[in-house]
């Protein structure tokens, strides 16, 4: 099922969440840009800096923080396919486009809502 991230009503981009780890409350998968993507990029693209490598640990816990906090005022919320908002913790984009190529592309969402879990 096609997920939206949107920001103020904007369209973030897409992904099926492909993957799903119930237990962990996580899900993830290929993440599709839309047009107000460019808007949120820079941020995430600082994480990227902290954390250069995919799965690793942190080089720049300074670039972490600013990260963090600049994440969490964006407002992004995650919507299904059907225009419902799914509440979750955090929303992530991991965006090693730079270094990998455009595919580099990842959406990961902490996802309280019971219902997107089949609760």
């Amino acid at each position: 099922m096609r997920h939206t991230v949107k920001m103020q009503g904007l369209i973030v981009g897409h992904s099926e969440l492909e993957q799903r780890d119930a237990a962990a409350r996580r899900a993830w998968g290929r993440f599709r840009p839309g047009m107000a993507y460019e808007l949120v990029q820079p941020i995430f693209r600082l994480f990227t800096e902290a954390v250069p490598m995919r799965g690793g640990e942190p080089r720049d816990e300074e670039k972490l923080a600013r990260y963090h906090s600049a994440r969490d005022k964006l407002g992004l919320e995650l919507v299904d396919a059907d225009g419902r908002r799914i509440d979750t913790a955090a929303i992530h984009i991991a965006d090693y486009t730079e270094r990998q190529g455009r595919e580099a592309l990842e959406l990961e969402v902490l996802v309280r809502d019971e219902e997107f879990w089949g609760g």
